[in-house]
């Protein structure tokens, strides 16, 4: 609303979009509980320089509300025009920042060398590599039941990453950076049968 009446922005829902603004604005809150568990999920560009694409970077946490899980969407570090090294630091600083307790990047686009530049700027962060099986629409299905289902809250606003969660239908068009690095992290906290159960967490 405040996109609309301030900035004089256009905001419609998109139709066969898997999110629409009505859901977006019903996850959002002001601030996280204590988190469980935090994640920082990337998704790397395919080349590197000036002209790369975005590298989705997206942190988020986990609590059990109300006997469920659910997760707290709590920042977006995303990027565009970043050498591997440049990704890397960025996403080891937000591991950092946040005091996650691991990354999971998408190892798709570089295998073993998306997880190895990251070990050079992180060597004592955990880091879980992750391969896309099927195609982005699929794997983001799940998630966007998560929302429908009130599983998920955003801690704050990420323009960016909601208008690309808010126009995605799966068909042609720029790949979702900021979404995917979002799907792959709750995917992980959530929804990976490797997750673990949220236990006590102390933050420093």
């Amino acid at each position: 609303l405040g996109r609309q009446e301030l900035l004089g922005e256009i905001v419609e829902d998109v139709a066969g979009a898997l999110w629409n603004w009505n859901l977006i604005e019903a996850a959002r809150i002001s601030a996280a509980p204590e988190l469980d568990r935090i994640v920082v999920a990337v998704d790397p560009p395919a080349t590197g320089g000036e002209h790369a694409d975005e590298c989705g970077i997206i942190v988020a946490g986990v609590a059990c509300c109300g006997g469920d899980r659910t997760a707290f969407v709590i920042a977006d570090w995303s990027a565009a025009g970043l050498s591997p090294r440049q990704w890397a630091e960025k996403t080891a600083a937000a591991y950092r920042e946040f005091s996650a307790d691991r990354i999971v990047v998408e190892v798709n686009q570089g295998g073993d060398m998306a997880k190895a530049v990251i070990a050079q700027v992180a060597p004592d962060a955990p880091v879980r590599g992750v391969y896309a099986t099927r195609g982005k629409r699929l794997r983001a299905e799940p998630v966007a039941a998560l929302y429908e289902q009130g599983r998920v809250r955003h801690v704050g606003a990420f323009p960016k990453l909601e208008d690309q969660m808010a126009t995605y239908t799966g068909e042609g068009g720029k790949s979702p950076d900021r979404l995917d690095a979002l799907v792959w992290a709750l995917t992980d906290l959530i929804l990976s049968p490797q997750a673990p159960r949220p236990g006590v967490r102390k933050l420093s």
